[in-house]
């Protein structure tokens, strides 16, 4: 891998970074455009990868309709789960060699996706999906892949990670590569508009945090930045507005384009301590992400405030459209996240969620080697994540 890090000399003062995203068509009714699409891509034999959620709500239906109407033909895979098992893309790889397959289309939320791209990942390099954990991992490139996705949270459809579950190791791991970067996300936000509460909520806090983490990450750039911020504006006023409102279409715009740009910041600047432990909660307890991330997010920003002040106020200016004075510390913004979470009806406390007293050691070290954890802006000991995670329960 190249490292851009490093400083030229002679150079002025704006770092040198890079900044990777796939092509994005963003609009109502949009998915509708995706035919053309993958024959723009040269597709004729089409992997579409879904789940049975999102096949009940009609959207992957209606995206199979869409194609075959055009003559292609169209492979169903609907077997993922709301963590994506590394068995499931083994499973759906093998099916997109048999079948000769030669494009993905993912359908779904961050876990179709996600599974989506390990499945082009593991048939161009046929691996295992395990040998491709870590950062620059992918060899070859992956077949093209259309994302459609249909939560606001995630941001798989425009994203390098893909985090996969280890099922005998009780894990999550994440693939990070630029392979991993879909080559369209049609970013519709009709289809977020079948979500539940919960849902809304669950992922609404993901895309939350990826704002959040992408801002303080210690490698974030001006480009980032300006995503970062301009996404948590965007939530904080309009995510509760689509939780009252879940049939309002521009209220859930808005949010599906939090998201977006969350997705956008965090995919170059990557993210940190919330995540590195909400992978960890996913991957033993099978829980919900974005419920994971709710549970952790108010706890690491108190853990993480000193080591970058200005940067989190100007995050508490974004929710509330006020900024503190420098003498403050963290509670202003600690106080925007409990009421949204409070507005939100997410519940405190990850024992609610099934996590145990005992289950802190193994849930630790997990956390501890997740690479999200090496752009945190605050360097964090296993000591530390036990004790945040039991402040946590």
């Amino acid at each position: 891998m190249i490292d851009i890090t490093q400083e030229i000399p002679g150079a002025g003062s704006l770092p040198t970074r890079k900044f990777l995203a796939p092509e994005i068509i963003l609009g109502d009714g949009c998915r509708s455009y995706i035919g053309q699409y993958v024959l723009s891509l040269s597709g004729k034999r089409i992997f579409l990868v879904s789940d049975p959620g999102v096949f009940e709500a009609g959207w992957a239906g209606e995206v199979a309709d869409n194609l075959e109407s055009l003559g292609l033909d169209v492979v169903i895979y609907n077997r993922v789960s709301p963590n994506p098992r590394a068995s499931e893309v083994m499973q759906g790889a093998s099916i997109y060699c048999e079948e000769q397959c030669d494009l993905v289309v993912a359908v779904g939320g961050g876990s179709s996706i996600d599974c989506g791209k390990g499945i082009g990942a593991v048939a161009s390099n046929r691996s295992n999906v395990q040998d491709l954990e870590g950062v620059d991992e992918v060899t070859l490139p992956a077949p093209p892949i259309i994302c459609v996705p249909t939560t606001a949270g995630s941001s798989a459809d425009v994203s390098q990670f893909a985090i996969i579950t280890d099922e005998a190791k009780k894990r999550k791991f994440a693939i990070i590569s630029k392979a991993m970067l879909p080559d369209l996300a049609l970013i519709d936000p009709e289809t977020t508009m079948t979500m539940s509460a919960e849902l809304t909520a669950s992922t609404g806090m993901d895309a939350l945090s990826h704002a959040f983490e992408s801002y303080v990450s210690n490698a974030s750039s001006a480009m980032t930045d300006m995503f970062a911020l301009e996404a948590t504006r965007l939530l904080a006023e309009y995510l509760p507005k689509a939780y009252d409102e879940p049939d309002n279409l521009m209220f859930r715009d808005r949010v599906m384009l939090g998201s977006m740009y969350a997705g956008l910041a965090f995919s170059n600047a990557s993210l940190g301590l919330v995540h590195a432990m909400a992978h960890s909660l996913g991957g033993y307890l099978d829980s919900a992400h974005g419920e994971c991330n709710s549970q952790l997010l108010e706890h690491i920003v108190s853990f993480n405030f000193s080591s970058s002040p200005d940067k989190y106020r100007d995050l508490e200016a974004a929710m509330s459209g006020k900024r503190t004075s420098e003498s403050y510390g963290p509670e202003g913004l600690l106080q925007e996240i409990r009421e949204l979470t409070e507005h939100l009806d997410i519940r405190p406390g990850l024992s609610n969620i099934g996590v145990k007293e005992e289950n802190i050691k193994f849930l630790s070290e997990n956390a501890f080697i997740d690479p999200c954890l090496a752009t945190n802006p605050r360097s964090a000991s296993i000591e530390d994540i036990e004790r945040i995670y039991h402040e946590a329960l």
